[in-house]
């Protein structure tokens, strides 16, 4: 039997056809460029079969949160297009045509805030999704399994920005139900941004029963009725929360306790001690609190929850001269224009990721740690490099606050000494505190041309350009 060759209604087909992000929705970000995404389309399983190697157990991908049978799969196209396959029994979905016109309902929504769905398969007994691969793991992985650094308060805000985003742009689109919303479904892509899995917006066999595990996590409403709902997803989306709030996975009914009796340190995750201000962790909190209200119709609508998710991501002041300075210098391996320039900019990429030590008891430590900093600048500001990274090494080892400006500064000064590998990793460390920040990578540049892998740090500038910019597009 050939692959079925189910397509899509007319309105369906046309739907699809004429979906092109002509318009920025300012709420809920871009619509993905349509030429980036592959056009959904129904795939051969001979063809998806060579992309996977004959779906090699080598293959499957870790944590994909689900039991077996459903596995997904890491394949490659010809065209070094990686993607990603979910692979189902026959059993969930006993309808071939059901499938295909689901599939087709579900791959016609596209937005960068998701992780597209790019085609399917229906062959004799075989029900198979593709989607867009993402590289950078789950959010179980970043929050429960970390093994170098736990998730910054910052980017968990965002991931919970555009999982919240991507809910909303799917209820506008008319695909109202999130089945199975969880740390599992958000993925990281090749930036480092957070999407939204497009799988659990498949409607599965059982009409919606998505709720399967630990009761103590199911919305109310589905124990009595066992149909999931808009407001339902508006519970698991609560769950999520308290997820990004503590670092595990708390039951409702215990986070509910805890901040009904004002215990909210209890609640919050340790790792997260002075990266926040008092009202944004109260805002948040609130927000988690009315998610999980037991009636539904106490529950906020997606729209309330991304205006008030959207002053809760900081953002920093557009980006100024500076960093096309900046840019010019790295290109020429300037390194006594970049200091002038990392001098003159100071700490104003810190803002939004430096911490408030408003949960922070001050401790002489504390106090300690931030007159090394100080002195670092001082020594930094007089071409002192040697002092400059002692300080900077102090302050970074406390390791209460973490500056991305203060990686980009030792960065520089161990360049200046001629020590190129402490100097990378300094600016890979600035990387990974903030990805968005073009210093970064401009450093990397440096760093690398020292080391004499030109080719590396001909793609690292060309990085950090590319990323300058995308930011003063977005200004």
């Amino acid at each position: 039997m050939g692959c079925f060759s189910s397509k899509p209604k007319d309105s369906q087909r046309a739907s699809l056809e004429d979906s092109h992000p002509e318009k920025i929705d300012l709420e809920n970000g871009r619509l993905a460029e349509l030429e980036a995404v592959p056009d959904f389309k129904e795939y051969s399983l001979e063809t998806l079969k060579a992309a996977t190697r004959g779906f090699s157990a080598e293959l499957i991908v870790s944590e994909s949160g689900e039991k077996a049978p459903n596995f997904v799969y890491k394949g490659k196209f010809d065209e070094n297009r990686f993607i990603a396959i979910k692979r189902f029994p026959k059993s969930a979905w006993p309808d071939a045509k059901g499938f295909a016109d689901e599939a087709w309902n579900v791959g016609r929504v596209r937005h960068e805030r998701l992780v597209n769905l790019i085609g399917y398969c229906v062959e004799d007994d075989e029900r198979l999704l593709v989607a867009e691969f993402m590289p950078h793991d789950t959010l179980a992985k970043h929050l429960f399994h970390w093994e170098k650094q736990p998730m910054l308060w910052g980017m968990r805000v965002r991931v919970a920005l555009h999982v919240v985003q991507a809910l909303d742009h799917c209820s506008n689109n008319n695909l109202r139900l999130y089945h199975d919303l969880n740390a599992y479904r958000v993925m990281f892509d090749q930036d480092g941004d957070p999407r939204l899995s497009c799988f659990g917006l498949m409607k599965n066999s059982r009409d919606g029963k998505s709720y399967s595990t630990n009761l103590a996590y199911t919305p109310p409403e589905y124990l009595r009725t066992g149909r999931v709902t808009p407001e339902s997803v508006i519970y698991s989306f609560g769950t999520m929360l308290l997820d990004l709030l503590s670092g595990k996975h708390i039951p409702p009914s215990h986070a509910l306790d805890l901040i009904h009796g004002k215990n909210l340190l209890t609640l919050m995750d340790s790792h997260l001690e002075g990266q926040f201000s008092n009202d944004d962790g109260a805002e948040f909190i609130r927000l988690a609190s009315r998610c999980l209200q037991f009636e539904p119709r106490e529950r906020p609508h997606l729209k309330m929850l991304v205006t008030a998710l959207l002053p809760l991501q900081r953002i920093t002041e557009p980006l100024s001269q500076e960093v096309s300075l900046l840019e010019e210098a790295c290109s020429r391996n300037d390194l006594a224009a970049v200091h002038k320039i990392l001098v003159k900019v100071g700490y104003k990429d810190d803002e939004g990721t430096e911490n408030e030590l408003s949960f922070q008891v001050w401790t002489k430590q504390v106090q300690d740690m931030l007159n090394a900093r100080k002195r670092g600048d001082l020594a930094f500001g007089e071409k002192d490099f040697k002092t400059a990274i002692d300080c900077y090494t102090q302050f970074v080892d406390v390791g209460t606050m973490i500056s991305p400006t203060v990686f980009a500064r030792r960065s520089l000064a161990n360049l200046m000494i001629d020590q190129a590998e402490p100097a990378l990793r300094d600016a890979m460390q600035a990387q990974y505190v903030l990805p968005d920040l073009p210093t970064a990578y401009f450093m990397q540049s440096i760093a690398l041309t020292k080391l004499g892998m030109l080719t590396d740090a001909k793609d690292m500038l060309n990085e950090g350009s590319l990323l300058y910019k995308k930011l003063r597009g977005a200004e």
